[in-house]
């Protein structure tokens, strides 16, 4: 038995693979090719865009897929949401989907969009959204290059940004925001009703969400006098506590704990003056809570 799993062509692909490396699975994707090569007999894949992706989980052509929870509302897709996968193209962080408009624009909030004509991929939930708003505007599909179309196509945008820089330097700004979006796992309903299956994509999750909280932390250890190792542990946060272990030199003791990376260069000076020495930080590649 297979299990058959979508992965997202485009921005989210590189970011993705990596994650899946980092969880245990190797994927290979030869040129032109959308058929990967997974290191997993149990595992058959498909790189589509993640803006179809949730449309073929729902109807079972995949067991399950890696997509945007807006392209999963645009479809309007009945799915089951696994986890929040949160990263992107520049970072662990979602995306959002903003209502744009030229610097000079007499647009000032969403009402003002009454009878305008708004350029957006997301068609779909822009309009639902714009009706529960009371506001009866004219929205054009968008091909792509959408930041371009104001003033001369479109009065309005509505487009996914995660800092805002591509917006900014075409000459637009934000006038509201009718989406935050984060990377989601999905799963098909009757899929999940299979007891392989089922079995097969949480051990999936499990481990993504590992490969996933170990990218934002690393490994530290060093070893200690037991007469500093109150000091040094109050220094120390971590998971849980640190691990402890007496060495053959009964005055010293090892230390080793799972940090937030951002953490480390705050308190590695720290602990050297509180006594540490042979200080270590290393990688990881999952961390399962």
């Amino acid at each position: 038995m297979k299990l058959k799993i979508g992965l997202p062509k485009g921005s989210l692909q590189e970011s993705t693979f990596k994650l899946f490396k980092n969880a245990g699975f190797n994927i290979k994707l030869l040129e032109r090719s959308y058929v990967p090569v997974i290191d997993d007999p149990e595992l058959e894949g498909l790189v589509i865009r993640a803006q179809e992706m949730a449309r073929y989980v729902e109807n079972g052509i995949l067991d399950m897929g890696i997509t945007g929870w807006d392209w999963v509302l645009e479809q309007d897709a009945k799915v089951i949401e696994l986890v929040r996968l949160r990263y992107g193209k520049v970072g662990f962080r979602g995306v959002k989907w903003v209502v744009a408009v030229p610097v000079d624009s007499p647009i000032k909030g969403l009402e003002d969009l009454k009878g305008k004509k708004i350029a957006t991929e997301l068609v779909g939930y822009t309009k639902r959204y714009l009706k529960k708003k009371g506001v009866d505007a004219t929205i054009e599909f968008s091909w792509g290059a959408t930041e371009v179309k104001p003033p001369l196509l479109a009065d309005a945008i509505v487009e996914v940004t995660e800092t805002g820089a591509s917006l900014k330097a075409n000459g637009l700004r934000i006038v509201d925001t009718i989406l935050e979006s984060e990377t989601v796992l999905i799963a098909n309903k009757i899929s999940w009703k299979d007891e392989w299956k089922r079995r097969k994509m949480e051990n999936i999750t499990i481990l993504l969400k590992g490969a996933l909280l170990a990218e934002e932390k690393v490994g530290l250890k060093m070893n200690v006098p037991r007469n500093r190792l109150e000091k040094v542990t109050s220094i120390l946060p971590s998971l849980h506590t640190p691990t402890v272990s007496n060495l053959s030199d009964k005055g010293w003791v090892a230390i080793e704990v799972i940090i937030d990376e951002k953490t480390v260069r705050d308190i590695i000076p720290d602990l050297k003056r509180a006594g540490a020495q042979g200080i270590v930080e290393y990688p990881l590649s999952k961390v399962i809570p």
